[in-house]
């Protein structure tokens, strides 16, 4: 195997011309563009799509109103037949050409947007079954929401694609569907204390909260998805699948009532704690509405 060696500039006395000074300051490299969506957008998407598709736009139709039934205010519909690029996510032979129906905004003028052949999408979608009503011979796909259309990008893909790999690893954290039931204990010294509170999720796998409280007053928490409770576990970090569990799913408010048997001033301490919890996640950003699960 031929052998690379590193190259030397080497100064010659005696050269006229001599070699051009190099700079030990390289150029800074621009900084690749960022995805214009939030991880929650495509998280939401993701986590709703047994299907995730990068094609390319062959060609699309504009429905009249009375072929689109349902579609929102300020929207229009499109039929639209596009060439598959890649399979991101799926199971199943996939035909080259697939068609599905996509809600998009009007644009400024009120006309309907236009969608120009060969423009790179993101879809978001379910398969739909053979011999199905609307079924057609290029491979018909329903998309998760009206509008689960994505304009294609490098950095929105890179994040789809690092989401669907926490999404499918054994023991993923599942969505939050509600709060269960929690306490408040105080601790030996005056000013401890632990606040455990445990919530639903759509798997039906465990998940818990635990906040502790020092007798200087500082709090650490951590976030248990299982059976076992790790009260020195790590915070997810923002833009995780952890992280995005928790900012999007956990309630704004701790349902009190349901900490049966506390006492009103445990109730007020461990409602305190959950708001430190949920000021250390942040915001859930979101730049467009989620899928309705079904």
């Amino acid at each position: 195997m031929r052998q690379l060696l590193p190259v030397a500039i080497v100064a010659l006395a005696g050269l006229s011309g001599g070699f051009p000074a190099v700079s030990a300051m390289q150029a800074p490299v621009a900084a690749a563009p960022a995805s214009p969506y939030s991880y929650a957008d495509v998280a939401d998407l993701a986590a709703a799509a047994p299907m995730a598709i990068h094609a390319r736009i062959a060609s699309a139709t504009a429905l009249k109103a009375e072929r689109a039934p349902g579609v929102a205010a300020g929207s229009s519909r499109f039929y639209v037949e596009a060439d598959v690029v890649s399979l991101i996510r799926g199971k199943g032979p996939l035909a080259a050409r697939i068609s599905y129906l996509v809600d998009l905004p009007l644009g400024a003028n009120g006309k309907p947007a236009k969608l120009k052949k060969k423009q790179p999408v993101l879809l978001f979608a379910r398969p739909v079954a053979a011999g199905a009503a609307g079924a057609t011979s290029t491979s018909s796909i329903r998309l998760v929401a009206p509008d689960a259309q994505l304009p294609w990008d490098p950095a929105t893909e890179a994040r789809l694609r690092a989401i669907l790999t926490e999404l499918v690893k054994p023991g993923a954290p599942p969505a939050i569907s509600g709060f269960a039931n929690g306490f408040h204990v105080p601790g030996t010294l005056p000013g401890e204390g632990e606040t455990q509170l445990f919530f639903d999720t759509a798997t039906g796998e465990p998940m818990s909260l635990t906040i502790m409280t020092s007798a200087d007053g500082s709090r650490r928490w951590a976030a248990a998805f299982g059976e076992i409770v790790d009260g020195s576990a790590a915070v997810p970090a923002r833009d995780t699948l952890a992280w995005y569990r928790l900012a999007c799913g956990l309630p704004r408010q701790l349902p009190l009532n349901k900490l049966a048997g506390t006492p009103p001033e445990d109730r007020r301490k461990a409602a305190s704690d959950y708001g430190i919890v949920l000021g250390a996640l942040g915001d859930c950003t979101r730049t467009r509405k989620p899928p309705v699960a079904g």
